[in-house]
């Protein structure tokens, strides 16, 4: 995401040298969070779904760089963020398609992005977008690594409608058609409040949709 911040006019003449000093500073981050006592720490990646999006894709590769480039150097940037941690803190990325003020950024399914990502990059958990039509099927989570989960974000953040609870347990079964139930979970598309003027969307209808996730993981993992 930070590529967005780089200019050939600026202080670094290439974009790699850029994102290396960029990776320093988010592993000192990461270190000072866990000295700090922190045992889960997320990643937003929005940049990932961006590119994924065939209307998005073309400013990416104007950089200079291929799809699969960006994709790749993206893991390999992000693993070395997280990297040297061991078994301290549980790791993950959310892949968000925007939510500001209950606006999208991106879509597509998922195919693209699964097959490049959740075999390579070395978290734990997975936060996947799936409450609209926008995000496809389950059927790339198939890619997803034996030791790792996959939050399935099936309740909206971005309007008060209260999603039925049968409806999102019969999701959650057929995602469990291509990845194990047990490395499933479930939970809000996204935040409800990812900026300061937060998602159109009332308090009482935010704390209704969280109840909901509560029910839904009672009722399917018990």
């Amino acid at each position: 995401m930070w590529a967005n911040f780089w200019s050939e006019e600026g202080p670094y003449s290439t974009l790699d040298s850029f994102l290396t000093d960029v990776v320093a500073l988010l592993r000192e981050e990461v270190a000072r969070l866990v000295d700090l006592g922190a045992t889960y720490i997320q990643l937003d990646a929005p940049h990932y779904p961006l590119i994924s999006d065939p209307s998005m894709r073309a400013f990416y590769e104007s950089r200079g760089w291929t799809a699969d480039r960006w994709f790749d150097m993206g893991a390999d940037l992000d693993n070395a963020v997280i990297a040297d941690h061991g078994d301290q803190v549980t790791f993950a990325v959310h892949l968000c398609r925007g939510n500001q003020e209950s606006r999208w950024l991106a879509e597509g399914d998922y195919e693209m992005l699964a097959t490049r990502l959740l075999p390579r990059l070395r978290v734990n958990r997975f936060l996947m977008e799936y409450d609209d039509p926008r995000s496809g099927s389950f059927e790339p989570l198939r890619h997803l690594s034996d030791d790792c989960q996959v939050v399935l974000g099936v309740v909206t953040t971005k309007t008060g409608h209260l999603e039925s609870q049968p409806e999102l347990v019969q999701r959650v079964l057929e995602a469990s058609d291509f990845v194990s139930l047990d490395q499933l979970a479930v939970g809000p598309q996204c935040g409800f409040a990812s900026s300061l003027r937060g998602n159109r969307l009332s308090y009482e209808e935010q704390r209704q949709k969280l109840e909901l996730v509560v029910r839904v993981a009672d009722e399917v993992w018990g």
